[in-house]
């Protein structure tokens, strides 16, 4: 009977203990990684959650090729895009860079191409465009933008061409980053910063570039 009892002091001493301190080192270790898993698990479900939808099919393209070189073009000649709208292509060849361009930078648009910040202008009104793209995408060729590059915008109305005059990288909140009241025709490109990050970055690079021609918008739309 002592023998009995014995072995089941030393059956609790060897199995149950061992087994009572696994549970408790894999308590602490769950309480320290949920944080980091819950992060993995939101990245991997967005991922996931975008590749259920198809946005390559939710837009409409009004763009149409153009020859037409002349200086100016009739804004009742112009079919202003309405956001989600792809209206032209944007093409930098010294960075690979060959996008659908649309008005909207919303899902729709950088999930298929660039997009016009809706509170910007289109090429040929003698303001500020400002173009956002993706950094792991459509806009990654921007990391060898070089000075003097020249941009290309051909819409249904006109083909536009820019010359790159500077790169510089901001903080995303900075505003100062760009000026949508110039009253003088220039292209801002921008993007998260560092290229090939996933996600939302705290800074932004830009690109700026000068007019060097293409029509401008005449007249009032009728």
């Amino acid at each position: 009977m002592k023998k009995r009892n014995k072995t089941n002091k030393n059956t609790k001493k060897f199995v149950i203990v061992p087994l009572l301190m696994c549970a408790a080192i894999l308590l602490v270790s769950s309480t320290i990684c949920f944080p980091l898993l819950s992060d993995v698990f939101s990245i991997g479900s967005m991922f996931l959650s975008d590749k259920q939808v198809d946005y390559s099919k939710s837009f409409e393209n009004i763009f149409v090729p153009t020859a037409n070189d002349s200086d100016t073009v009739n804004a009742k000649d112009v079919d202003f895009p309405s956001v989600n709208k792809q209206f032209g292509e944007l093409k930098i060849k010294s960075c690979s860079v060959n996008a659908k361009l649309f008005f909207g930078d919303g899902k729709i648009p950088l999930r298929n191409g660039v997009g016009v910040y809706a509170g910007s202008f289109i090429p040929g009104y003698n303001k500020t465009i400002l173009v956002a793209g993706h950094n792991n995408t459509y806009f990654n060729g921007l990391k060898n933008i070089k000075k003097g590059d020249t941009v290309k915008i051909n819409t249904s109305y006109g083909n536009y061409k820019y010359r790159v005059t500077a790169a510089k990288i901001y903080n995303a909140e900075n505003k100062k980053a760009y000026d949508l009241s110039k009253n003088e025709e220039n292209l801002i490109l921008y993007t998260c910063y560092p290229f090939d990050t996933l996600g939302i970055t705290e800074k932004r690079f830009f690109v700026y570039a000068e007019k060097v021609s293409g029509p401008k918008i005449v007249g009032q739309y009728e």
